[in-house]
């Protein structure tokens, strides 16, 4: 396949395109340059760069676009500022990708298109999957509901969209686990809360395992939760990585340090999400680490 794809330097990108090997793969980067160093250790001559969709009147020359850009949403406070960056740099670029699918004569066969389980909201200790109907006036639901309603003004009979309704991606050299790391290490780490919300992680692994068997099986399409099948506790998972590190496990962080620290985007947090991916496993897709153990013990094996 010849893929368009966004977001490819990224935390999830750059993982993904180790994947990608037997495709033509074409990034879009606002600096052709750096991107190519962040995949160099993936680029089998498969990889080009591209800094702009100016250059494009239509995508007939794709069969696949992979749509993973967007401003980290928990990398700083919510200012209005930044509220409109996240926005902006998610919807934007969405409408842009849909436009030019809509201007070919021979459209790409499926969009793949981020979106995370923000979506849901808070919904306490519920278990639910992707058919949950979800009225909610947070912030991660607005920016994630939006951004997915963008990307399904691509489906036609032509082409299939599919939304990645993304849990908490678990990798040592970034994302959540790589900032929980330092005081689990030094052996401050503990539950946030009373620890009793829910947290939908999923390994690396699988979230780019996933990504690719959605572009190849033709029959997908709709949002997909991509999380592990056994989401647990924030008290349980700060448990289970601080017995993998060997550290203790007595601290806690109060709801109200957090709020105080980082403000609305505390909701990140605190809100419990019990997601379950009955869509990705209904269509035959099977995890590597569907339970915590396992998968900490496989991310952190190379860590003391």
């Amino acid at each position: 396949m010849k893929i368009l794809l966004t977001g490819g330097s990224g935390f999830i990108g750059r993982e993904l395109v180790k994947h990608l090997t037997t495709h033509q793969v074409v990034m879009l980067t606002r600096s052709p340059a750096r991107a190519k160093a962040a995949v160099n250790h993936a680029d089998m001559g498969n990889i080009s760069y591209v800094s702009s969709l100016d250059k494009y009147h239509d995508f007939n020359e794709f069969d696949a676009v992979i749509n993973l850009a967007g401003e980290p949403i928990a990398d700083k406070r919510w200012s209005k500022v930044q509220k409109k960056e996240i926005c902006d740099s998610r919807w934007g670029l969405t409408e842009k990708l849909v436009d030019l699918i809509h201007a070919s004569t021979a459209p790409p066969a499926v969009l793949i298109s981020g979106s995370a389980v923000g979506y849901y909201g808070d919904q306490q200790a519920h278990p639910f999957d992707e058919d949950l109907h979800v009225h909610s006036q947070g912030f991660p639901h607005h920016v994630c509901a939006t951004w997915e309603n963008i990307a399904n003004r691509a489906r036609s009979e032509y082409t299939r969209v599919c939304t990645l309704r993304t849990g908490i991606v678990l990798a040592p050299d970034g994302g959540a686990l790589k900032k929980m790391l330092p005081p689990y290490k030094c052996g401050v780490g503990g539950p946030i809360g009373n620890g009793k919300q829910y947290m939908p992680w999923i390994h690396m692994l699988d979230m780019v395992r996933a990504i690719v068997y959605l572009l190849e099986t033709e029959h997908a399409q709709g949002p997909f939760n991509l999380c592990a099948p056994h989401p647990v506790t924030n008290q349980y998972f700060s448990k289970v990585l601080a017995r993998t590190l060997k550290r203790p496990h007595f601290l806690f962080t109060p709801k109200w340090v957090l709020k105080l620290a980082i403000g609305e985007s505390s909701v990140l947090l605190f809100d419990s999400i019990r997601a379950k991916p009955r869509k990705l496993t209904e269509l035959g897709f099977r995890f590597s680490y569907s339970r915590l153990a396992p998968a900490l013990k496989n991310l952190l094996q190379h860590h003391e």
